[in-house]
């Protein structure tokens, strides 16, 4: 048939496709010139103008989707009811917001009223949407979700376009290994491309590809691999297997791999909550060995006792993360042995590989919660504690007194300082000082730390850095424990047992403030009575410091806490009024610190009396033991 016959057909629109676009000549009155001129009316159909795609989706007949189907490669088709359908409407409008979208993935849109034509493509109600690709219309796809979820419509149709793209993606080697240490959400199925010697496996990989966009969705990337090598290093022996990782954190599925919706709602409950992850033993030998803090629950399969344990545990591994300190649980029998452990369940927590056995209650989570972040637990003996960044702001957040030091564990000189750092670390511990270490190259940059070796010292979170040579590591205690260092502004520092004994010997003039390390609301009502007057205080030149040891107390007859002891030249006075009264408080430390010619008087007349009374005696000797001979 002619061009100029085609287009001269009465009130029939028509339709064209170049360059897979969708060209519609409404009207006549549109094409000012000769319609039976055919080469004006191509060149009037491939103007520039006429090639731009409307908004709204293009509404055809039965005669025209034939055409259209003859002439595009995508071709998306909406079946609907103009009248008497809600439903319709509503799935139009969502259809014309991706329009747009649609047609710049070479996916074109046409809608139909014709119940009939729908019928012969399987569409038995509408609305409805069929995809046809190379205007095959003996296998044409039916949309089977939400016709109001543009998204989702969006998603399928680019799916349906490159089926391929609905596969998950293969990938191994040192692509696999940077994907796993990048990635925040990733799942990872192992498999044997063999089906001789794993005929399950291409079944389960197909199951697994039908919920890959679903993972998609979640921000959860699925990928496949047959790297044998990377399978060994987590421990996987037997195919298929499949491990989700979070922020590289292993987690390895326990369950049927090809129940496909099963293995779904673990990914998503795994990235959405808070679990713990679960391990091999070869992932477990390898966390234990590269990771500096990590807790490692051992369990029994279906024990009641153990998901007891579990379901408490789960509710601390948020708070764990935030520490930098990593929990997962594993049911290898043969690690637990190794530690002796006898009994399930257990805790274990490994610091820089270290182990040591939870003995407390596994059922009270806030107990084992104290103990995993208690300073005794993280300590390790003779030995700076390595952490990482995330801890590190933890550790600072806490301590009072923290000393960090920066290195790079390529560095030889930073190594020999840390050796001789390592010499200082139990006593500054005495001195209530903690000391960590830190290799993470980013970690220190919020401090102002670019270059190593460095050594940060943290005092209320405040950090003063360390000028001299960091391989005399007296000089650096000397310069940790100084009174320079002690003392915080508007702010009464609290010692150690150990510090305060060496500001006693080091200082004429100190004001203790002694309180209770267990709750003690009188305590801290004059502790904040007392913090008003520290400026004054310290104008006096009295170094004011609080310390929370009731046995100390006692040491210097300190019976009853809260206390106020003032020490001159260790020789120390109770004050015995009231604490919350600042001004009494201040206006006896100025008369127990200016009672110098007092004091001095004072010795003077004992030291005189001293004097008088041993010459009397001496008079009295000499005046009667002549008498006494001659009476002998």
């Amino acid at each position: 048939m002619k061009l100029s016959r085609v287009l001269t057909e009465q009130r029939t629109p028509h339709y064209y496709c170049s360059h897979n676009k969708i060209i519609s000549l409404h009207d006549n009155a549109r094409l000012h010139g000769d319609l039976t001129d055919e080469e004006e009316v191509l060149d009037w159909l491939t103007s520039p103008d006429n090639m731009e795609s409307s908004d709204a989706i293009e509404k055809v007949n039965k005669r025209m989707l034939e055409r259209v189907l003859a002439r595009c490669d995508y071709l998306a088709v909406f079946f609907y009811r103009r009248f008497h359908c809600r439903k319709c409407a509503r799935a139009l409008e969502e259809l014309e917001n991706i329009d747009d979208d649609a047609e710049a993935q070479s996916i074109h849109f046409v809608k139909i009223e014709d119940e009939n034509l729908a019928r012969s493509f399987g569409v038995f109600n509408v609305p409805a949407l069929v995809f046809f690709r190379f205007g095959d219309t003996e296998d044409p796809v039916i949309y089977a979700g939400d016709l109001k979820n543009g998204t989702d419509i969006l998603g399928w149709l680019i799916t349906q376009k490159d089926p391929s793209s609905d596969m998950i993606e293969e990938m191994d080697g040192d692509e696999l290994e940077e994907l796993i240490e990048s990635a925040d959400f990733l799942a990872v199925l192992f498999y044997d491309p063999d089906e001789e010697d794993c005929p399950e496996c291409q079944e389960t990989l197909a199951d697994l590809e039908n919920i890959d966009d679903d993972t998609d969705r979640h921000g959860i990337l699925f990928v496949k691999t047959t790297d044998d090598s990377i399978a060994a290093d987590y421990g996987i022996t037997r195919f298929p297997a499949l491990i989700y990782f979070e922020n590289n954190v292993p987690s390895i599925y326990e369950g049927d791999i090809s129940a496909e919706e099963e293995v779904l709602q673990w990914l998503i409950h795994s990235k959405s909550e808070d679990t713990i992850e679960t391990v091999n033993r070869d992932m477990c030998d390898k966390l234990i060995e590269n990771t500096p803090y990590l807790v490692v629950l051992f369990y029994k399969h279906q024990h009641k006792v153990s998901e007891s344990v579990l379901e408490e545990l789960e509710n601390i591994d948020a708070f764990t993360d935030d520490y930098g300190i990593q929990m997962v649980k594993t049911q290898d029998s043969s690690i637990a042995r190794r530690y002796g452990v006898k009994q399930f369940p257990a805790l274990i927590f490994f610091r820089n590989g270290h182990p040591l056995i939870y003995k407390g209650d596994l059922n009270s989570e806030e107990a084992v919660l104290d103990w995993i972040l208690d300073d005794n637990t993280l300590e390790l003996a003779d030995d700076i504690e390595e952490v990482n960044g995330e801890m590190l702001e933890k550790l600072v957040e806490r301590h009072q007194l923290l000393a960090v030091y920066f290195y790079e564990e390529e560095c030889e000189v930073c190594l020999d300082i840390l050796n001789d750092l390592e010499e200082i670390d139990e006593e500054a511990s005495l001195f209530g000082i903690g000391f960590v270490k830190v290799s993470e190259p980013t970690a220190g940059v919020q401090w102002g730390v670019h270059s190593v070796p460095t050594l940060a010292y943290f005092r209320k979170s405040v950090p003063a850095f360390y000028e001299g040579a960091l391989s005399d590591p007296e000089s650096v205690l000397d310069w940790l424990t100084s009174q320079d260092m002690i003392e915080l502004k508007n702010e009464i520092e609290e010692v150690s047992r150990k510090m305060l004994d060496k500001l006693l010997q080091e200082n004429d003039f100190i004001a203790i403030f002694f309180s209770d390390d267990a709750d003690c609301p009188a305590c801290e009502e004059a502790l904040h009575s007392l913090e008003e007057i520290d400026d004054d205080i310290d104008e006096l030149d009295i170094l004011f410091v609080k310390i929370k040891d009731p046995r100390y107390a006692r040491k210097y007859g300190v019976k009853h806490l809260p206390s106020l002891t003032y020490f001159r030249k260790r020789f120390p006075t109770i004050y015995h009024g009231n604490l919350t009264n600042t001004m009494d408080v201040l206006n006896w430390l100025k008369k127990n610190r200016y009672r110098t010619r007092e004091l001095n008087l004072f010795m003077f007349s004992i030291i005189a009396m001293g004097a008088v009374f041993i010459q009397y005696t001496c008079f009295l000797k000499f005046l009667f033991e002549p008498m006494v001979e001659k009476q002998s």
